[in-house]
């Protein structure tokens, strides 16, 4: 009777563990227009500009100078032009400013000395073409590649000289315009912030990475946040969205103690007709977005649907509180295409394409870019785990899938059940709200790969730079972590 009874218990135990075994079904994403994402496709040039950047490093900084002048001469002629004169992009002087950069950061790199220079001569390039985009269309697609050619192109560019420079040279904080505020201020890390900017940060995790990549317009950045500061006390205070809790408030120490591997500060332009209106419009958004996240558990909104504010995800926050406001953000909105990136997203619970990538905003006219921070050794980190993301994203493309661990399911799904209570609670478990257990998985999956992948690319390119006296390039980077895919 006894061991009947263990063999029914044995069954039942058996028959649970089969039945959590099975997956679920996952819904259809929303179906939206595709596009083709950008490409460089410029490889051969890369490796050119790389030969040339060998060839300067045998020569004598002194000896480059009035190259490097010229040069200087030339991308500030062109400047001149961009900041007074309105242009449309079919004009060729894009195409000689962009070619001017990337030659110039060849140079600098082996002769960073000149490395403040050409930190304001990116500057002026962004103050000068969001100027010129206020009269484009954001929505057409060439408008956007000749955006996202030269802003993205001269961030990457200065940001290989960074990478070159001797540590200790490359400043933590620029101040990049400094736009008027009417609205309340504090001090964050040495810079005035006012209520109403936006934060537009990147994370260190591998996720953080596939948010920052995922797009047809590969960026820097994964996250966003909006600044409040109370207007009698002078607190300064953070309201965002994260994945395992939801919209949150924080405190800057709070803010900081994430990893954080660089900080935009971006600012809605002082003469915009709604300003000149209303000076406190940004105060009054960030009131409303402040006053909502404590009025309200707000779960994280994993199908990125920026339309529907039951869920939010980190830019819907901003662009939530700011269109109540009056300003409807991300002038051109994210665009999802890529057949493996779609794939990958879709099984991570993302079910809309067309949304609000942070990476984006940073294009958007309305705003101003106030300041970054950015220190060599995280600015490095971020490098290497772009690398192996866009090489583990184009795996995706050849049919890779987010897998999983099969066997772990069951264990997920009780882990997620625990979850369910503790949320019920107010409290966090180890499954986010709104993620099931298969999806956890595949994070997971997602994220070990990608871990021992950037371990594997970072040892690369330390014995990278014994062999030749510098950090490789973001292309050879690159190259290792495509090489990294036959060890993993």
């Amino acid at each position: 009777m006894k061991r009947t009874r263990s063999f029914g218990v044995i069954g039942l135990l058996l028959f649970l563990f089969v039945l959590l075994l099975v997956p679920e079904r996952d819904p259809e994403p929303a179906r939206e227009e595709r596009r083709t994402p950008f490409l460089w496709n410029q490889d051969a040039y890369w490796s050119a500009l790389e030969a040339r950047f060998r060839e300067v490093r045998q020569e004598d900084c002194s000896v480059l100078q009035t190259d490097l002048q010229a040069r200087f001469g030339r991308v500030e002629a062109c400047l001149d032009l961009l900041e007074n004169t309105p242009c449309s992009l079919e004009d060729s002087l894009y195409r000689d400013l962009e070619l001017e950069l990337f030659e110039l950061a060849t140079i600098l790199g082996a002769c960073p000395d000149a490395l403040e220079r050409m930190v304001d001569l990116t500057n002026r390039l962004r103050s000068a073409l969001k100027w010129q985009s206020q009269r484009w269309d954001m929505h057409v697609a060439e408008v956007r590649d000749g955006i996202y050619r030269l802003l993205y192109g001269s961030r990457a560019a200065l940001e290989e000289v960074m990478l070159q420079a001797r540590p200790g040279t490359v400043p933590e904080l620029v101040v990049a315009h400094r736009e008027p505020s009417a609205a309340p201020s504090a001090a964050m890390l040495g810079l005035e912030i006012h209520s109403g900017d936006i934060l537009v940060s990147r994370g260190g995790a591998p996720a953080s990475a596939l948010i920052a990549r995922g797009n047809d317009y590969p960026g820097n950045f994964s996250h966003v946040a909006m600044v409040y500061v109370d207007s009698t006390t002078g607190e300064l205070l953070l309201i965002e969205s994260h994945i395992e809790r939801g919209v949150a408030i924080a405190t800057v120490d709070e803010y900081l103690r994430d990893v954080k591997l660089r900080i935009l500060v971006l600012r809605l332009r002082h003469d915009l007709p709604e300003l000149q209106r209303d000076p406190l419009l940004p105060h009054r958004a960030a009131t409303l977005c402040l006053r909502e996240a404590r009025g309200r558990h707000i779960p994280y909104d994993f199908s990125m649907d920026h339309e529907d504010n039951a869920e939010m995800f980190c830019s819907e926050v901003v662009s939530a509180a700011y269109r109540r406001a009056g300003i409807r953000l991300w002038m051109g909105v994210s665009i999802i295409s890529g057949k493996g990136l779609v794939s990958w997203l879709s099984a991570l619970g993302v079910r809309h394409f067309e949304t609000q990538e942070p990476s984006d905003l940073e294009y958007d006219p309305q705003l101003r870019v106030v300041a970054e921070w950015r220190d060599q050794e995280t600015l490095f980190k971020d490098h290497l785990d772009n690398a192996v993301i866009d090489a583990m994203l184009e795996e995706a493309d050849e049919g890779q899938s987010l897998e999983y661990d099969w066997y772990l399911l069951p264990l997920a799904r009780l882990a997620k059940g625990y979850s369910v209570l503790l949320n019920i609670m107010g409290r966090e478990g180890p499954v986010p709200e709104g993620m099931s257990a298969t999806v956890a998985l595949r994070a997971e999956w997602l994220s070990s790969r990608h871990e021992r992948r950037v371990e594997y690319v970072r040892t690369e390119a330390v014995a990278f730079e014994k062999r030749h006296g510098y950090r490789p390039p973001y292309w050879v980077l690159l190259r290792m972590a495509r090489e990294s895919r036959e060890f993993f």
